[in-house]
């Protein structure tokens, strides 16, 4: 059997309208494995080394079939990422936000037209309101693509990632986890794919040559430094699977259906694996994505983590999987969000997000494709 390992469940408050849903006997029925007898939700610990073991695969993919089914992410253990390159860039994550301000403004995001970059805390929205966490963006790291009146306008997310000069090895390092994170990601994509009940390739398309690869450090100031708890507001991440690690300090919370949201805490030599709106999508809700937040640790207390987002190709269209009878029978549908509407093209999904999310680069970069309230305000109902 699967392990778990979690915290006890608080209700929603005043997120509840974001969150909740009504609680009919489906599903609770969906929902009621994630809680234990005593009240606490919990989160499925999996070993990736299972899916290798002939003795133990059928069993794994039964625990990751109802795993993703029921809260959309598990704690993933034997990912294969070397714990010292894991120290190395935790350290140097560090290091690079300890640089002195105008160092990581020479490569704010504002300068780049392919949103990447640097973050100051408060600059990043998410559903309209601050995030006070600052950050380093780096995606896949490509030429830019020559951009003229008929080219499609997603292509400008594509171009080279910005790098501090005062940290040159900042580059290498992330550019390691990057590529592992890749590996993990994709081998993950795999074995859903066979939990599933569907070739372990189905998913190659959506990916190959090229998919995207989001990588973001981050720094989450304490409160004495924030003025709300929202390190990040609530959201759903928009790719096919969201790899998180943490530090030590907690911060992580994810909702569940019925709008009561659970910590994620940190857990040694785990990766938190979160499904993407695109395998939503895919699934037609049998895998929904989750709505997750981050809240921002105590005075005194700074916060690191590394997100990684692995994403479908750009040009991709997302189809609906084929599922066998027994699994459409547990679909649920996509969730309709009016503030952060779903579209299968990848790269108008992905652009639309950036643009909600960093106006101040879409009002430098991309005002050609912006409303007139957007060119006038300074805060979009914005979506992650």
């Amino acid at each position: 059997m699967a392990a778990v390992f979690g915290n006890t469940g608080t209700e929603c408050s005043s997120r509840i309208d974001f969150c909740s849903s009504s609680i009919d006997p489906q599903i609770w029925l969906i929902y009621k494995n994630i809680f234990t007898n005593d009240g606490k939700v919990v989160l499925t610990v999996l070993d990736l080394r299972r899916f290798d073991d002939i003795t133990q695969s059928g069993d794994f993919l039964t625990d990751l079939r109802q795993a993703a089914q029921d809260n959309g992410g598990f704690y993933l253990t034997g990912h294969g990422i070397d714990e010292a390159l894991i120290d190395e860039v935790l350290k140097i994550s560090r290091q690079f936000f300890a640089l002195p301000e105008p160092e990581k403004l020479a490569i704010e995001m504002v300068n780049s037209p392919h949103f990447r970059g640097y973050t100051r805390a408060g600059w990043e929205y998410t559903r309209g309101k601050r995030d006070w966490r600052e950050q380093l963006d780096v995606n896949t790291e490509c030429e830019p693509v020559a951009i003229g009146p008929h080219t499609a306008a997603w292509k400008r997310l594509i171009g080279p990632n910005q790098w501090p000069l005062a940290l040159p090895e900042l580059r290498s390092l992330l550019l390691a986890y990057q590529a592992e994170a890749t590996r993990v990601g994709t081998r993950i994509l795999q074995v859903i794919s066979a939990a599933l009940l569907q070739d372990q390739n189905a998913l190659q398309d959506l990916y190959t040559p090229l998919p995207t690869q989001l990588l973001k450090i981050i720094r989450y100031p304490g409160r004495d430094n924030a003025e709300s708890d929202q390190g990040v507001g609530p959201h759903k991440d928009g790719g096919l699977v969201t790899l998180l690690l943490q530090d030590k300090v907690k911060g992580l919370r994810m909702c569940n259906e019925q709008g009561s949201w659970f910590e994620v805490p940190p857990r040694s030599g785990s990766l938190v694996l979160m499904a993407g709106e695109v395998l939503e999508l895919l699934t037609e809700g049998f895998i929904r994505a989750p709505i997750h937040d981050a809240l921002a640790p105590p005075v005194g207390v700074e916060r690191f983590s590394i997100a990684f987002f692995l994403g479908a190709r750009l040009d991709a269209v997302i189809p609906v999987l084929d599922l066998p009878a027994d699994l459409k029978t547990a679909q649920r549908g996509v969730t309709a969000d009016p503030q952060n509407p779903l579209y299968r093209e990848v790269g108008f999904n992905q652009l639309k997000s950036r643009l909600r999310s960093h106006p101040d680069v879409a009002r430098r970069h991309h005002a050609d494709l912006l409303s007139p309230d957007e060119l006038k305000s300074s805060v979009f109902a914005s979506a992650y």
